[in-house]
């Protein structure tokens, strides 16, 4: 076999076991425990929507990947697909609030609507709601 062959196989070879092993890195990786986790930031839901709605360009750098506790009253709770649970907080906005998804709560029924919650997640972003993910009821 030519020396050129054998390098163009094992660079083919390293680039397929690389990929092989990122795979499995990304798919046993755990989500945060945000019950534990230190918040970035501790905002209540009025404010945290306000400042989306004001300037999303400058909310996004601010908050977009990081964790943040919120305070504020439930609007609604909807159970979504794979056994998740969506809470919305009142923002004192009629078009937006802030949805958190949860990965599962024991007991849905233990919350609603018009009840106080402090919850914990990390925000993803803002699509006419502000958006936190894998979030969890802080006591």
């Amino acid at each position: 076999m030519k020396t050129w062959v054998k390098i163009a196989l094992f660079i083919v070879i390293f680039i397929a076991l690389s990929a092989i092993l990122a795979a499995l890195y990304y798919y046993t990786l755990k989500h945060t425990d945000m019950s534990k986790a230190k918040p970035d930031f501790v905002i209540t839901a009025t404010v945290l929507q306000k400042e989306f709605e004001d300037n999303e360009t400058t909310a996004s750098i601010k908050y977009i990947n990081k964790i943040i506790e919120v305070t504020g009253n439930i609007a609604s709770i909807k159970p979504v697909e794979n056994n998740y649970v969506n809470i919305s907080l009142v923002t004192g906005s009629d078009v937006s609030s802030v949805n958190c998804t949860f990965p599962a709560i024991a007991d849905p029924s233990q919350f609603k609507p018009g009840d106080a919650i402090r919850l914990r997640g990390e925000c993803s972003g803002f699509l006419m709601d502000v958006l936190l993910n894998n979030c969890a009821v802080i006591k």
